[in-house]
């Protein structure tokens, strides 16, 4: 299925990293009753193309989603998804309120405190983020699409105990990062353990690139569940 990753306080709120094609089924599979909040990475369709299936959310919660991402990102959803964000009184449409955090000012859902990290996928920004839990020494990152991130962002990604990150495959590639790319952020971030999304068919068998990699990094997979407290 389409990269997306599910995150849940210790209070049981769920917020939902980007919302692609599959959100209908990968909530349904997991029996996800309630959403909290939507960060967009970006807005390319792999990554927000299952937004009419927050209706349901709506209506069983009886509110707007909530829904944040960079100026670009927000943009492209208004456009590509005019019906949805134009003034209107049509009933059964998805309800979503934007947030625009281009600022990268950490903000909270939650138990969790949100800090976005800036990031390029070739000539695009994009977003990834640093989540860490109020009250807890517990941090997570998650980054997808990207093919570079600047110093100043990189600090950001200090002190994990999870870092999640792109690696497309294992040949350079012009807008993702590749595997030796990824380890070399995985290498000076220095996360407790670290998960490789958003590969291709060209990363190869799982159970032959799996044991080539050091042994904090692994290749995820559909309904993968880790208990960040546990790692």
């Amino acid at each position: 299925m389409r990269t997306s990753a599910l995150i849940t306080d210790s209070d049981g709120n769920n917020i939902l990293v980007d919302i692609g094609p599959d959100f209908r089924a990968q909530m349904l599979g997991n029996n996800v009753t309630h959403l909290e909040a939507i960060l967009l990475t970006h807005a390319h369709r792999d990554h927000v193309g299952g937004i009419d299936d927050i209706r349901p959310f709506n209506w069983v919660q009886q509110r707007n989603m909530e829904l944040y991402g960079n100026t670009e990102a927000l943009q492209t959803l208004k456009h590509d998804y005019h019906y949805i964000f134009d003034y209107h009184q049509y009933p059964g449409l998805p309800e979503a309120t934007l947030h625009n955090v281009s600022d990268c000012k950490p903000f909270n859902v939650g138990l969790l405190t949100i800090t976005p990290v800036r990031g390029w996928h070739k000539d695009l920004p994009v977003l990834g983020y640093r989540i860490d839990e109020v009250g807890t020494v517990t941090s997570i990152a998650y980054i997808t699409d990207m093919n570079r991130i600047d110093d100043e962002e990189m600090i950001k990604l200090e002190g994990l105990d999870l870092l999640v990150i792109n690696a497309l495959r294992q040949q350079k590639h012009f807008s993702h990062f590749c595997l030796p790319e990824a380890l070399q952020v995985i290498s000076r971030c220095k996360p407790k353990q670290a998960y490789i999304i958003h590969m291709s068919h060209e990363m190869g068998f799982h159970h032959l690139v799996e044991p080539t990699l050091p042994s904090n990094v692994h290749l995820a997979y559909d309904n993968l569940k880790i208990d960040i407290c546990n790692l």
